[in-house]
Formats: structure tokens, sequence, C-alpha cells
């Protein structure tokens, strides 16, 4: 057992504060890696206020992870001590079932092993990426290309994913009409996602505070939802909404701007219960759906994707003192468009 300093988090509410953690010896399978960065995705917030149900105290959080190899198990094939990789929103699965052998680990039967507040299958309790090192099985690390730097590479661990997934899924690609609900973290990938993929984007945002940025991004159009003409202009005429708020939307409103069966997918996720009307669906065949995180397959996709086309998250690079605020501001929608730890700043 290796102890490295982190991050953690004492009980549901409390602030994040410096700590340390075990790291198990690595297995034959195993790759050491030594973080350089790690990004602070709004579910961080979410499990430390316990808002999702019970957590493992203390937590070290953070499923957005990119560094550097230090070394490998003996049965280690595809990774070298010096290679960039990166760990996203899990570290393990049953590796048996139908979604695992599909090369859909996050919809693992038995639940894939979260890379924080989640327990491996020898019961030992899993920490995140806001530490100095962590050790995963080579099966679940990603090599993140060389036209990618590290710090900008991160959030694409998780919000890249997320919305790279259900574009895929949904074939997402020339002559498609999307939207985006919601330009924040995830909301930012999926505008430049989707127009790499040949889509026309428009943003759907309370107000048209960022459309400059949304437009920047890649959105053909930013409509303000506040106001009741966008409804109205935009009533079935998409194919895909791609919902990225976790706040509670008025179904029926969304579902009406999709075309004959066209597919609202939720990415976020309300705490409350979100009704809409059956004839909202039936109506044109429509679909309202949801999409986890991709699978390792996928994820090296996205990752090779986003090198390819020049597609990275925008980031505020903060120091471990820097947290606690940037918790505060991510609830205050004050973040563009995703904070990620210098993991150097722990020393």
């Amino acid at each position: 057992m290796a102890t490295v300093r982190a991050l953690a988090i004492p009980a549901a509410g409390a602030s994040v504060e410096p700590a340390t953690v075990e790291r198990r010896d690595p297995r034959p399978d195993d790759v050491v890696i030594d973080i350089r960065y790690a990004g602070i995705c709004h579910s961080d917030i979410h499990q430390a206020n316990e808002d999702w149900g019970p957590v493992i105290f203390p937590m070290v959080p953070g499923h957005e992870i990119t560094g550097v190899v230090a070394a490998v198990g003996a049965a280690v094939t595809r990774f070298a001590v010096g290679d960039r990789v990166g760990v996203g929103c899990f570290v393990n699965s049953c590796g048996t079932c139908e979604a695992c052998v599909a090369g859909l680990e996050q919809y693992c039967a038995a639940h894939p092993v979260a890379t924080y507040n989640g327990r491996d299958h020898d019961g030992a309790p899993t920490y995140g990426g806001y530490s100095e090192r962590i050790v995963v099985r080579e099966s679940f690390v990603l090599r993140i290309p060389d036209a990618l730097a590290l710090d900008a590479a991160a959030p694409l661990l998780c919000a890249g994913i997320t919305t790279y997934s259900p574009l895929r899924h949904w074939k997402v690609g020339p002559g498609s009409r999307v939207a985006v609900v919601g330009l924040g973290g995830l909301g930012h990938m999926g505008v430049q996602l989707a127009h790499a993929l040949g889509a026309e984007v428009t943003v759907l945002s309370q107000t048209l505070a960022k459309e400059k940025d949304g437009l920047r991004l890649g959105a053909d159009r930013y409509r303000a939802t506040s106001d009741p003409v966008t409804f109205d202009e935009l009533r079935g005429s998409l194919d895909f909404i791609l919902n990225t708020v976790s706040a509670s939307l008025d179904l029926d409103a969304y579902l009406s701007l999709l075309r004959l069966d066209g597919t609202m997918c939720n990415v976020g996720g309300p705490g409350d219960p979100q009704n809409h009307l059956a004839y909202s669906l039936i109506q044109t065949r429509r679909n309202l759906a949801g999409s986890n995180v991709g699978g390792i397959r996928e994820t090296q996709e996205m990752l090779d994707f986003c090198a390819e086309h020049g597609i990275a998250a925008e980031i505020e690079l903060i120091g471990a003192g820097d947290v606690n605020t940037a918790y505060e501001r991510v609830l205050a929608s004050d973040v563009r468009y995703r904070f990620v730890i210098d993991i150097a700043t722990l020393a």
C-alpha cells in the first residue's frame, strides 16, 4: 500500500479538506498513474451533499482524470511508463454480462465500480482523482492523444463522453437538426461534438447571456427559452434534443419541438420527478430517453475524435486550495465551462 495526498470530504455537506488515502500495490494487470489534472463535475457536489443517496465517507471525488503512467504490472501490454492516460467514471465491471461483453460497461448488470464513492470487487472503497496517484486495471485506462492538452482533456472523461455517447447512439450526423439544452459543462461539449458530427445545432438556454460563446463553439442558432416565440419558431423542427440541465423542465413544451420519430435524451439528472402528457409522445411517435456515459471502447473513440477535430473542454485551471470556492461557483453557474484542479498544487 502507498499513502498519497488527496482532497477529501469527511461528511455530508462538509468542505473539501487535505487528507491522505491508501492506494493498493499494483496487481499484474494494474496501471499506476501519477495524476496531473482532475476535473470538477457537478456530480461531485451532488454526492458530497448526499443528494443521490448514502455516501462512503471520507470521500475523495473526481472522475475526470488525466495523468502519466508511473508504473505497470507484469501483465500489462497496452501501456508503458511515461504514457499520457486518463480515467473516467468507472474503474471495473463484471466483464461477463451482456452489456460488458458488448463494450457497454457503463450498463453492467452488476453495476460498474465507480471511480469514487464505490466499492471494488474486493470490498475496498474507491477514491477518485482529487489525489496524487491512482491504481487502475489496464482495461479501464484510456490513452490521451498527443494532440490534446492534459488539462483540457480531463473533462472529456465525463462531460465529453456523456454527450458524445447519445449523439452517436441516435446517429446524429450531416442533415440532423439538433438542439442542446443548456450551455454549461455538458452543453458546451455537446455543441462542439454535434457540430463536428455535421449537425445543424441550436442552443436552447434560459437567456442569451452566453450567445457569443455558443455561436463560437459551433451553434448555428442560439435561442432563449424564456421567450415564448422560441417554441413557436422551432415547433416540429428538430430530430434530436440533448438535454444537459439538471433542472426540471416543461417536457411537453420541449417534446413539441421534435419531428416525427424525434428523440429527446436526458443526460442531466434532476432530483425531482418530471411529468409529461402521453399525447406529447403519441402525437408523432416521439421518444423520451436517457443516456449514461459511454463504455471504454466508445470513450477512446471520443478522445480520438476530439483530437482529430480540435475539440477540448474550455476550462478554468485552479489550485487545490480553490476547490471549495469552485464548488460555490458551480452551484451559482459561474464557470465557463469546467473547473480543473492542478494536482501539482496538492504539494
